[in-house]
């Protein structure tokens, strides 16, 4: 008897039934493509009717994985190559007419089709981060595309960015070597931020751009020897968008004050001669253009950060009022005209205020640098009159009433003593 384990027959030429999942499904691009450039053929270029078609067709094809193409044919017409060159082989049929590139050169045209991907990317979410890699990739290409390409292109980029369906941070492919040192890069953004301001003010777009760390970099547009202010200034400005230019200048400046008010600071706790001081301030502000009413309220900042102030408020007055009768001179440079006094006397108001303990110290303060020529008759009564801010304005004005009533009697009889000579 053979107690050996039976081998089970073998069926040989059986074919075995792969499951759909297990399938490793087939990429094709070019089928994908034929198949967008048909439906959009067929919509015959209305653009509700391609949004339509883009609508419905997303559920049947499989937008994720074709998105570059999807876009790629949406914007340029047709498959595009690394570099920007279109895939079509020579065959018309593989390229389509109803694109942006080949769209009027006109803003409410290229808003329609600004409107089409705003709907696509709403109806599928997960588009919309590989739109914003399309974009990007596109600005890169910038050099392959004809001069009314870039031109359609800065016009869309500049509404999408307005309404929020691309963030500013795609803005960083502008900043290639081989785009900016040939023009184009300074060129573009010209258009694209026409486009983003003729739907948002100015005010956004800065904001857009200070939010994404961009303002500071808006002179790399230019090539090497022309990121300066100066040029951007000048082209900007002849392009009819003073805004950017002025927002440009504003950045700078808070830059500049920033460092000035660190140097300041340090001379200060360093106890440097008030002359020395002087001589460095007047030097930056020549070099960076600064005028004396921006210097003093940075002055008087640093002044007042300079001391650890005693937390009571009947010697904080004093101890307040010895320190700065040291610095007056120092103020009294910087404060020759009456906007820089004025200035200065709302500074002080504004930190009496905001620095509780300093309440009953603002009328000492005004009297001691309208003694020490810090301050003039006429911007003390000025301020009294309107001048003064809204910060506890009542409280200071009631505290200067005497000194003001002061000084307007002695103008009565300065100019009587006057008319009697």
């Amino acid at each position: 008897m053979n107690t050996g384990k039976q081998q089970k027959p073998v069926l040989t030429g059986q074919r075995f039934k792969t499951r759909k999942r297990d399938e490793k499904e087939k990429f094709e691009p070019t089928v994908f493509r034929d198949t967008i450039i048909l439906g959009l053929s067929e919509a015959n270029g209305e653009l509700d009717a391609v949004a339509k078609f883009l609508d419905i067709t997303g559920s049947r094809l499989d937008y994720r994985r074709y998105a570059d193409t999807l876009f790629d044919i949406l914007i340029a017409g047709s498959m595009l190559a690394p570099g920007g060159t279109r895939i079509n082989d020579g065959d018309k049929t593989k390229v389509t007419n109803h694109c942006v590139f080949t769209a009027a050169e006109d803003h409410t045209a290229i808003r329609t089709y600004a409107q089409v991907f705003n709907k696509l990317i709403r109806r599928y979410k997960y588009l919309e981060k590989a739109f914003e890699e399309e974009i990007k990739k596109l600005l890169l290409f910038l050099k392959a595309f004809s001069e009314s390409e870039r031109t359609k292109l800065a016009m869309l980029t500049g509404i999408l960015l307005a309404n929020g369906t691309l963030p500013p941070s795609i803005l960083t492919s502008l900043f290639s070597d081989n785009i900016v040192k040939e023009g184009i890069s300074a060129s573009f953004a010209e258009k694209m931020f026409k486009a983003w301001m003729a739907e948002r003010d100015a005010n956004a777009v800065t904001s857009a751009l200070r939010k994404a760390n961009l303002d500071k970099r808006l002179v790399e547009l230019f090539p090497a020897n022309k990121q300066n202010v100066e040029y951007f200034s000048k082209y900007f400005n002849e392009a009819g968008l003073k805004e950017l230019s002025d927002f440009l200048h504003l950045q700078q400046s808070l830059g500049t004050r920033k460092e000035l008010q660190k140097e300041l600071q340090e001379r200060l706790s360093q106890e440097c001669p008030i002359l020395e001081i002087v001589v460095y301030v007047k030097e930056e502000m020549k070099r960076n253009a600064l005028q004396e009413h921006a210097v003093i309220g940075l002055l008087w900042t640093c002044l007042m950060n300079a001391v650890e102030w005693n937390k009571k408020e009947d010697l904080v007055t004093e101890q307040a009022l010895r320190h700065l009768k040291q610095y007056a001179p120092l103020l009294a440079v910087f404060s020759s005209q009456g906007q820089s006094e004025l200035v200065l006397l709302q500074k002080v108001q504004e930190y009496c205020y905001d620095n509780f303990h300093f309440m009953k110290s603002f009328s000492k303060i005004v009297v001691l640098f309208y003694k020490a020529d810090v301050l003039s008759e006429d911007t003390i009564l000025r301020w009294y009159k309107d001048a003064h801010i809204a910060k506890g304005k009542s409280v200071f004005l009631e505290q200067m009433k005497k000194f003001v009533e002061w000084l307007q009697n002695a103008e009565e009889e300065s100019e009587s003593e006057e008319e009697e000579d």
